[in-house]
């Protein structure tokens, strides 16, 4: 059934659905004009009962002198008799003769009661009889009255009508099993109109997208929501774009470079101190290639199912110690100082992680900041700000909006090494931690960035 063509089921449901109407419906109706026509027979039968227990009563011995007068009788459609208690025939229309219409068993109860019954043969009546048999009271005893009528002009129009619902029911589901073919394809008929376009349109349409009917129904809503998911895939495939570019733009220029020293070396070098400084330079530029590629991997996982990270408490002051003292010797080379705020507080994360987000915030206090780099948390509201603040000229204008965007640096800070990476794996790993990351300047100068993480509970 599935695969069925969607107009195709629907018009099968619908078709089903239709045909349990169309048969209830003239069920209802054949059994309502059944009911009425037995009302009716009845009505006439107790009409004629009424009049036959008269005649029967007025007449000499019960019979029905005068009934050949009497509408009680119709050639070929209805009849009248009267019974004694014992069963014998008393009188009877010409077309009984001395036949009985009652066995034994309708006449005990027709004389406790009157009473219809039913007979599929009486002599000259066709087809089925509907009988009342009354008990009448005369002076020679009590005597039953039974009239009857034929019930062929009933099944008749029962026939007709049940013909009628044969050929004109299956004629009324086929014509709406037509029209509800065409309102299902006429319904859908957007939809191809869809399809038709996403099959044509391909990664260098951007901008391109499906049409999307005018009336306000559940198909123009699903024909937006794909527009604003392709509208979101064109912005994914731009930043992916714009990622890969920027990557080989990053990866081209180190690898360059340590090519060209180690060129010079093979060309030019002629004692060991010029081996010696082409080696260093070429051990930074390798450097900063296992830097950029360790960035791009954390980036890069960020994107599929996450950046995994092991949940634990973690103690403040720990960290920042932790951090404080790898960068140590750095500092003191460039004759800097890291300052470490003391703090009781504890948060719940991943401690490599924390770490190599505080080693990015440091190294850019120390790559593009001045003065004291300063570590201080500060906890609200059950979650916890980790900062690394500096006392330099602070971020360029106009850079803070895109400062945690990948490769995004200020023009100064691209002749002060860096790939742009740093901020962004700051905020992934924010993120990854179900918090956030921030920038600012301070109001006296200087870098403040921090993240926002959950503080573990109790201290």
């Amino acid at each position: 059934m599935s695969r069925v063509p969607i107009r195709l089921r629907v018009t099968l449901a619908f078709a089903a659905v239709m045909a349990l109407v169309l048969a209830v419906v003239g069920l209802f109706l054949y059994l309502r004009l059944e009911h009425q026509l037995n009302e009716s027979i009845d009505q006439g039968l107790l009409s004629r009962g009424a009049e036959a227990s008269t005649l029967v009563r007025a007449a000499a011995g019960g019979g029905l002198e005068v009934a050949d007068e009497n509408p009680l009788i119709e050639a070929d459609e209805s009849f009248a008799q009267v019974l004694g208690a014992a069963g014998e025939v008393i009188d009877s229309t010409a077309q009984l003769g001395d036949q009985a219409v009652l066995d034994t068993a309708q006449l005990e109860r027709a004389l406790a009661e009157p009473s219809f019954f039913e007979r599929g043969a009486v002599p000259g009546i066709e087809g089925t009889a509907r009988l009342l048999a009354a008990p009448v009271d005369t002076p020679e005893g009590e005597l039953v009255a039974v009239v009857g009528s034929s019930l062929g002009d009933r099944d008749e129009a029962l026939a007709s009508l049940a013909t009628l619902l044969a050929i004109g029911g299956p004629a009324a589901l086929l014509l709406a099993s037509l029209a509800g073919y065409w309102t299902a394809a006429t319904a859908l008929r957007p939809v191809e109109r869809m399809r038709r376009r996403a099959a044509s349109i391909s990664a260098s349409d951007p901008g391109e997208r499906l049409p999307v009917p005018a009336p306000a129904d559940e198909i123009s809503r699903l024909g937006d929501t794909l527009n604003q998911m392709l509208a979101r895939l064109e912005a994914s495939f731009e930043r992916e774009r714009r990622f890969v570019d920027d990557a080989s733009h990053e990866l081209r220029t180190p690898l360059a470079l340590h090519k060209t020293e180690l060129e010079l070396a093979l060309r030019y070098a002629t004692d060991e101190s010029q081996l010696r400084a082409s080696i260093g330079s070429s051990v930074e530029e390798i450097d900063r290639l296992i830097q950029l590629a360790e960035g791009l991997l954390v980036v890069a996982r960020s994107h599929d199912d996450g950046l995994p990270v092991t949940i634990e408490r973690v103690n403040v002051a720990e960290l920042f110690a932790g951090v404080a003292d790898r960068f140590s010797g750095r500092a003191e080379a460039a004759d800097r100082t890291i300052s470490v705020d003391d703090s009781d507080l504890a948060v719940e994360g991943d401690r490599l992680r924390l770490e190599q987000a505080l080693t990015n915030l440091v190294d850019n206090s120390l790559r593009h900041g001045d003065g004291t780099v300063q570590l201080w948390a500060r906890a609200a509201a059950g979650r916890v700000e980790l900062h690394v603040s500096d006392q330099g000229a602070g971020f360029a204008a106009g850079f803070l909006d895109r400062a945690f965007e990948r490769f995004s640096r200020a023009d100064e800070a691209r002749a002060r090494g860096g790939n742009g990476l740093g901020l962004a794996i700051v905020e992934t790993i924010a993120l990854a931690h179900g918090g956030s990351a921030g920038a600012t300047n301070g109001p006296d100068g200087g870098a403040d960035v921090w993240i926002e993480i959950a503080e573990a509970p109790g201290r």
